[in-house]
């Protein structure tokens, strides 16, 4: 059977066919790859406090440890432990037998002397009058008067052995120096005290002194900034708890520990419920207030040989690595010194996922909306 012949028309549409099935063949297999989206931001610019914090240790205003003076047991206790007295209150009382024979030993040989003394003083005066009628000689008087003076002395040393006795003897009791609470009684009522051992000790802690140091860097940033002594500084307990009074900061040393390269402040709390101990410890926190801080999110941000880089994206959605530089890591955020401005926009999320030169189809969020903002400072 025969087929009939094409007509031009048809011949035509066979034609296009055969060419878009050719080039269809030859053409490379490629379609366009769609964009990745991610989510931009501008980084903050806002007042910032910073808190930093320090181990501290507390101390009362007033401390001391009550000695006993001399040697000697125990005869009685007035105060027991946690007791508040006051300034010149007795505590203690010593054994006082021994020391109340040697005053009147001393007493005695007191009243000898001068008893000597004055036997003495009425021969010279005897004497004296026999010189005058030339009845002795003037070297028989100068001896008589070197008698008497002898005795002068020893009636005067007399003197001071008495009040020296006396004076041993008010050592048996001890009382308050100050106002303020006894502490530990290590001895009781019959021990044997010697010279130089502790009876109790007390403190004064109406108000508490926190000791805490410094690096040497620390030191010259709170210096150089023009911060007062006087700032105010908070504490927080070994709980955790915030103390409910403020302190200010009264005092720094005058020179650096050797062995650590810190140097020590000291601030003053007011402590009026007697909350805070002698000895106790504590961390003061110290802020540090930053105007027009620049934040950047630290989830933004990514590290390379202990360098910070950010990703920045240009009007084309294209991808810049650059460095930062931070001066301090806050939580969720980086306080950034140079690198970038409040004028560029970041890559919020994703650094890992994305390479510099890449193209992404930005969409901008609040950074306030998307990370909450506390400013304590984690490098302490």
């Amino acid at each position: 059977m025969t087929c009939p012949p094409l007509n031009t028309h048809c011949k035509h549409i066979v034609f296009l066919l055969c060419l878009m099935l050719l080039v269809s063949c030859n053409a490379p297999q490629e379609t366009a790859k769609a964009l990745d989206t991610y989510q931009t931001i501008k980084p903050i610019v806002k007042d910032t406090v910073l808190y930093s914090e320090y181990v501290a240790q507390i101390q009362s205003v007033q401390y001391v440890e009550v000695r006993s003076k001399v040697k000697g047991y125990i005869d009685r206790a007035y105060v027991d432990e946690g007791q508040f007295v006051k300034e010149g209150q007795l505590l203690f009382t010593l054994n006082s037998l021994e020391f109340e024979k040697s005053v009147q030993k001393a007493d005695a040989a007191y009243k000898s002397a001068i008893a000597d003394f004055r036997a003495a003083d009425v021969e010279f005066v005897n004497v004296q009058k026999l010189v005058e009628k030339d009845i002795v000689s003037q070297a028989e008087l100068d001896m008589i008067k070197a008698k008497a003076d002898a005795l002068k002395a020893d009636m005067q040393e007399a003197l001071v052995n008495k009040e020296q006795a006396i004076l041993q003897l008010s050592f048996l009791s001890i009382k308050a120096p100050f106002n303020g609470m006894i502490n530990r009684i290590p001895n009781k009522v019959g021990s044997l005290i010697a010279e130089g051992d502790m009876l109790t000790s007390i403190s004064d802690s109406h108000d508490v002194f926190a000791y805490f140091n410094l690096s040497e860097m620390d030191y010259l940033n709170h210096v150089l900034s023009g911060e007062t002594q006087t700032k105010i500084v908070s504490l927080k307990l070994a709980n955790q708890a915030l103390y409910h009074h403020q302190g200010k900061i009264e005092m720094i040393e005058s020179e650096f520990d050797r062995e650590t390269g810190n140097i020590a402040f000291r601030a003053r709390f007011p402590n009026p419920d007697a909350t805070l101990k002698q000895g106790s410890h504590g961390k003061i926190i110290v802020p540090k207030e930053l105007k027009n801080a620049l934040l950047v999110p630290q989830k933004s941000t990514f590290e390379i040989q202990d360098k910070l880089y950010v990703f920045v994206v240009d009007n084309s959605g294209i991808l810049t690595q650059k460095n930062i530089i931070s001066k301090r890591r806050i939580p969720n955020f980086y306080v950034v010194e140079s690198g970038v401005s409040k004028e560029d926009t970041l890559l919020f999320e994703g650094v890992s996922n994305v390479k510099a030169g890449q193209k992404i189809v930005p969409v901008e969020v609040a950074l306030e909306q998307m990370l909450p903002f506390e400013s304590n400072d984690d490098d302490k």
